[in-house]
């Protein structure tokens, strides 16, 4: 993966990719990811009509449903702002995956590399574009907690999500980040490996919970929806003492949102 180059100003508007997971089953990592970014005087503009970025389709061998997929989102961000993704996976695919698919058309490939070139992942975004510092004290009531990071692997190889993960939360006061031995491998998730195989799916999950809940930590927390509703409910089920958060969420909560009763961002 090449260095990558940042812009030298603020953007003051970008757009927000929430991928179908952030849509369907964790909104609040979505709108704390808005709020983030609100925060910081940005304009988030959200098209309506956006799905998915084909992920699903290219990782189960099926190319031209990711193309069909993908050609869908082009011509929804027409305007030269960021596409701030809150999902390293996701992000990956599209900044990565979609001009490999459309190498071959000519008339898609400048479109799939100009988007391409826009993307960033919602941790990346706040550190290497906005320059965010997360060092200063905002809210002493808060409890201290302790946690683990999860990068899922799509992101980590792809996106260098890891690396922003651990700057976030390293920098957030009263925060202590705890590595577990299990951390780097997958949890099991895979997209469409876990209905492929659910046994083994299902053993890989619960090794990272086990491996995660020996730390003694208070909670998990991911940049990657698919990975926090596996583990996330695989250790609802099986009872381990595991609540798991989206980075936005977290970031949102450990930095002065509004919180309500339940604990949760407002």
């Amino acid at each position: 993966m090449h260095e990558r180059s940042y812009p030298a100003t603020r953007p003051r508007h970008v757009y927000l990719f929430a991928t179908c997971l952030v849509d369907m089953f964790v909104p609040q990592a979505g709108l704390d990811a808005v709020k983030l970014l609100e925060r910081e005087g940005l304009t988030v503009h959200f098209p309506r009509a956006q799905s998915c970025c084909g992920q699903p389709a290219y990782s189960s061998g099926n190319p031209e449903q990711a193309r069909a997929v993908a050609r869908a989102q082009f011509d929804l961000f027409r305007e030269p702002w960021p596409i701030v993704v809150p999902s390293g996976s996701c992000a990956g695919m599209m900044r990565h995956h979609w001009p490999m698919l459309f190498e071959n058309d000519a008339d898609a490939l400048p479109k799939a590399e100009a988007l391409a070139a826009r993307v960033y992942e919602l941790g990346e975004f706040l550190l290497r574009v906005l320059n965010l510092r997360f060092d200063t004290p905002t809210d002493t009531a808060l409890a201290p907690e302790t946690v683990v990071l999860h990068t899922s692997c799509a992101a980590r190889r792809e996106m260098g999500t890891r690396v922003h993960g651990v700057e976030i939360v390293d920098a957030l006061p009263g925060v202590t980040r705890v590595e577990h031995v299990r951390e780097s491998e997958c949890c099991g998730f895979g997209g469409t490996f876990s209905l492929k195989h659910p046994d083994i799916s299902g053993a890989m999950v619960q090794d990272k919970i086990a491996s995660a809940c020996a730390t003694g930590c208070n909670r998990l927390v991911s940049a990657d929806c698919g990975c926090l509703l596996n583990i996330g409910h695989a250790a609802a089920h099986g009872h381990a003492p595991l609540p798991v958060e989206h980075l936005a969420t977290f970031l949102w909560r450990r930095t002065g949102g509004a919180v309500s009763e339940s604990g949760e961002a407002a």
